[in-house]
């Protein structure tokens, strides 16, 4: 053999022999990969569809696994991503012995407690993402310290984790995105944030930071969104962050935020949303912000601005401007021009006066205008009306605004709410508010409107809150059914302080179908914008309370200070979901149906300042949720019902009733001794009174009988001198009795001489 061939064998043999060390080693390498993914299986206790029961099988390569990727060259573990699959349990510390792994992602399942360490060991990772789960631990303090140095994706966010965060997170230098939103941290937010210049998504909000923002933050000059809220950071806002120009959204809401906004802010050109509400700032708001073209979102809402409106936001491209509860004064700019894209505008709670600008007609895609509790004066501009069809709310209650509604809604009307509450304004009713067939919620109180009640009203589909209080309606609330459901979703009817007459609408309480019948689970399809406005004020339990949620099953009738006549109908007993009534300052008259007994949901109940007669139905004793009764200065008599719940009341309740008598007034019924007595339901009883199953009668004929049963044994045990024992004891008890009586008789009386 020659020199060649020794040469070319012994190429070959080395050629294979290093090929065999690599496969043992690649084999090796891949059972450590198969070992790490059963250990992670195997801490997993919940798999509602089975994926990793029946698909990670040992019987096949862990690359086919689902949510597994190898590499094609070593056949390790590089991708492992089974997130939303529902999975609970822990996750495996052998997870770090994917050597391989370059992203991790486990997010949105319901894995708990501590993150393994050997996590933030893997040399390759890049990736890691553990949102949505519920995991509690700290951060290890050397997290970017030895390894993690190629990590540039690093989402936690959704946890519970808690502690201070790390000082060596500012050493992952290659990380762009970052979310430690919605935990538990704590502490401040460390300056060595601002040694990772390449971030672009920076998520620190929903947590307990303190402190002030560092000003280090500015040196991270390729952030496009910045996320600080809501947390307790305090101080002003560094000028710093006003020179990320490549920002285009900041979050800061929802903290202690004090002093003045700098108005360089007017220079963050690439602005899309800007949520700086819920603060403690101040001074006056700088006109450029309202010259930011890319502008969508600003929200300044809550906090002590002050001084007036510039006159830039007439010619503003912002789409929604929020900014309620502030110091804002002076009058509304009536600079707003025909190219302006605004669509939500939200100026309530301020200092706001003068007229509502005639300019403001130039918004044609204003969905929702909110000018509640200002002092705004002036006549309601009829081009709000015209704007019906694409207006969704329009909210100008609690001002000093006067004339006419706007009878201007046109058909297809888009209006869900239309709150024009505690002002001045007269005249009627439009009928045209018809043509919003929409409409879930209309307050008009607090005005001097007049005329009939809005029957045409009833065909509304979506009407679930109807308040006419405080105005000068008048005639009556009966008129033939035109309509076979009249207000099909009516929750809220609060027609109180005005002039109805006549009987009660009867008609109504056996027809309002969410107060028969509210369901607690109904859905709110399109609802959310109404819901999110609920601004109302109700007299509830004798108190004028503010509402700001509606619930499904709240429901209420407040027919209250007016001249309703006649008695009160038994269909009332219909509205068995029912929460409130309050029929009190009326002419009624006639007895308190029994039929209020089956309202099983009332928490309160006003009849006062009528003209009612008769007993206090014993039925009202089974209200088990009345927490308020009022039928104090009526003509009731008789006592009044004794039960757990009725007992609860004061005198304050039946003061007025001058026939009434029991606990607990201080007068006492008839062959009463004062104290309370639990009688039985008026329906378990009959006119003799039983108690407790027995009559008079019952107790007589009881006597009659034992008496002449007793009688004929007597005679039956003399005439037969049996048994023996008897008629022994009985005649010689008597005969012994009847001889000491005469002995003693004997020697009282003296002896003649």
């Amino acid at each position: 053999m020659d020199t060649s061939s020794h040469l070319y064998l012994l190429i070959t043999s080395f050629l294979l022999l290093q090929w065999l060390i690599v496969y043992s080693s690649a084999n090796s390498d891949i059972n450590i990969d198969r070992s790490s993914l059963v250990a992670f299986k195997s801490q997993i206790s919940f798999d509602p569809h089975n994926i990793l029961a029946k698909n990670w099988s040992s019987e096949s390569s862990i690359c086919s696994w689902i949510g597994v990727t190898c590499d094609s060259r070593y056949h390790r573990v590089t991708q492992l991503n089974i997130s939303s699959l529902g999975l609970a349990g822990t996750i495996s510390p052998e997870i770090g012995n994917l050597s391989f792994l370059v992203s991790l992602d486990v997010s949105n399942n319901s894995f708990h407690g501590p993150i393994p360490h050997s996590i933030f060991n893997m040399s390759f990772l890049q990736v890691l993402n553990l949102r949505m789960n519920s995991l509690s631990s700290s951060l290890p303090d050397d997290i970017c310290k030895h390894n993690l140095r190629r990590l540039n994706y690093l989402r936690i966010s959704h946890n519970e984790l808690y502690g201070e965060i790390p000082l060596s997170l500012g050493q992952c230098s290659k990380l762009e995105y970052l979310s430690l939103y919605n935990n538990s941290f704590s502490g401040h937010v460390p300056t060595q944030i601002g040694n990772l210049t390449l971030l672009q998504e920076l998520g620190l909000g929903a947590n307990y930071l303190s402190g002030n923002i560092p000003k280090e933050i500015g040196a991270l000059t390729n952030l496009q969104a910045l996320g600080l809220g809501p947390s307790m950071l305090s101080g002003n806002i560094p000028k710093e962050i006003t020179q990320l120009t490549n920002l285009q959204i900041l979050v800061m809401s929802n903290n202690k935020l004090s002093g003045s906004l700098r108005k360089e802010i007017g220079n963050m050109t690439s602005l899309t949303n800007l949520l700086i509400n819920r603060n403690e700032l101040s001074g006056h708001i700088p006109k450029g912000i309202f010259l930011l073209n890319n502008l969508y979102q600003l929200e300044m809402a809550d906090n002590r601005l002050g001084e007036s409106l510039p006159t830039e936001i007439g010619n503003t491209t912002i789409p929604n401007l929020i900014l309620n509860n502030n110091n804002l004064s002076g009058p509304i700019p009536s600079t707003f021009v025909n190219q302006s894209k605004l669509i939500n505008l939200e100026l309530s709670s301020n200092s706001l006066s003068g007229e509502i600008p005639p300019s403001i007609c130039n918004l044609r895609s204003l969905k929702l205008l909110y000018l509640s509790n200002n002092s705004l004066e002036g006549v309601v501009p009829d081009c709000l009306g015209n704007f019906s069809t694409s207006l969704l709310l329009l909210h100008l209650n609690a001002n000093k605004l006067s004339g006419h509604i706007p009878s201007t809604f046109t058909k297809g009307c888009s209006l869900q709410s239309f709150n024009l509450n505690g002002n001045k304004l007269e005249g009627t009713l439009p009928q045209t508010l018809v043509n919003c067939n929409g409409l879930m919620g209309i307050n008009i109180g607090g005005n001097k409107i007049q005329g009939e009640f809005p029957f045409w009203m009833e065909t509304l589909p979506e009407l679930r809150i109807l308040v006419l209080r405080s105005n000068k309606f008048n005639g009556t609330m009966l008129e033939s059914a035109n309509t076979e459901k009249p207000f099909p979703k009516l929750q809220v009817l609060d027609v109180s302080q005005n002039e109805f007459v006549g009987p009660l609408p009867d008609r109504y309480f056996k027809n309002f179908q969410s107060m028969i019948d509210a369901h607690e689970k109904q859905t709110d399809d399109g609802a959310d914008l109404f819901l999110k406005f609920i601004e109302l004020t109700l007299t509830l339990k004798g108190l004028d309370q503010l509402l700001e949620r509606l619930l499904n099953t709240f429901t209420t009738i407040d027919l209250s200070s007016n001249k309703f006549s006649g008695s009160i109908p038994p269909s009332v007993g219909n509205l068995n979901s029912l929460r409130y009534l309050n029929l009190s300052y009326n002419t009624i008259e006639g007895h308190i149906p029994s039929s209020l007994g089956g309202m099983s949901l009332l928490e309160s109940l006003d009849l006062s300042s009528n003209k009612l007669d008769g007993e206090i139905p014993s039925g009202l004793a089974r209200l088990t949720f009345l927490a308020k009764l009022n039928l104090s200065m009526n003509n009731l008599e008789g006592q009044i019902p004794q039960s757990t719940q009725l007992s609860t009341f004061g005198n304050e309740s039946y003061v007025g009733n001058a026939g009434l008598c029991g606990f607990p007034l201080t007068k006492k019924c008839e062959g009463s001794d004062g104290k309370p007595v639990f009688p039985q339901d008026e329906e378990d009883g009959d006119e003799y009174g039983f108690i407790d199953g027995f009559s008079w009668r019952s107790v007589v004929m009881g006597y009659g009988c034992g008496f002449v049963v007793g009688i004929g044994i007597g005679y039956m045990i003399i005439r037969s001198g049996r048994p023996k024992w008897l008629v022994k004891l009985f005649f010689v008890v008597g005969y012994n009795n009847s001889k000491t009586k005469r002995r003693n008789r004997a020697k009282a009386t003296p002896r003649r001489r």
